[in-house]
């Protein structure tokens, strides 16, 4: 009798066994997720998203000229350094229109999101006949219909929401043009110029573009 209640349990228990399982399964459990993959930690991004950094919507990029200047160093590592180099965040539209539901005439606007647009010029350059040494500065732009002005600001290492203009070093007034291909994501990259490189900004379907010479 003992042994026939026996072999009744066991595929019960069995059973059971498996549906617990099965349960488990449905929900993960956060104490194992953690594992080693290729030798580096792995965290599951289904169950905790980034466990170590907020992963940010408008990611931080950078621009060289020339372009793919590191590449060309990896290639060549007794070239020389670079002309400049742009360092920003970059917001992306999400279905707003640029102005006025992210942009308005008028105000002040960091060239990005986040931390302060930042530029490196590796040598002096000229910028519409006005000197800039070498060195790191801010910019930020004042928002026209037809036209913006760009500033260039020693406030470095700066969060963008707010400018402090009596550091700013110089500004520059450019045109803007309309109808240009839409662009989701704010950019900024060099193009050669005749005289050196233009710094271009778009967003939307405006460019607007800073002239460098060098």
């Amino acid at each position: 009798m003992k042994k026939f209640k026996f072999y009744i349990l066991t595929p019960l228990l069995f059973l059971a066994f498996l549906s617990c399982n099965s349960e488990k399964e449905k929900v993960p459990d956060v104490s194992v997720v953690e594992q080693e993959r290729d030798s580096q930690l792995y965290v599951n991004p289904e169950v905790l998203g980034n466990a170590y950094a907020t992963v940010d919507v408008s990611p931080m990029d950078m621009s060289y000229y020339p372009a793919d200047y590191p590449k060309i160093k990896m290639a060549n590592p007794n070239v020389g350094p670079p002309v400049a180099r742009v360092i920003y965040s970059r917001p992306h539209l999400s279905g707003r229109q640029l102005f006025h539901d992210v942009l308005q005439y008028g105000e002040a606007w960091r060239l990005g999101a986040n931390e302060s647009t930042e530029i490196q010029f590796f040598r002096d350059v000229r910028i519409q006949d006005k000197k800039i040494p070498a060195g790191r500065y801010i910019m930020y732009c004042i928002l026209g219909e037809s036209n913006w002005t760009i500033a260039l600001n020693t406030d470095i290492d700066s969060w963008g929401l707010k400018q402090d203009s009596a550091k700013d070093v110089a500004r520059f007034n450019i045109p803007i043009t309309h109808g240009n291909p839409e662009l989701e994501h704010f950019t900024i990259v060099f193009e050669k110029s005749d005289t050196g490189a233009n710094l271009l900004f778009g967003w939307d379907d405006v460019i607007a573009k800073l002239p460098i010479a060098f």
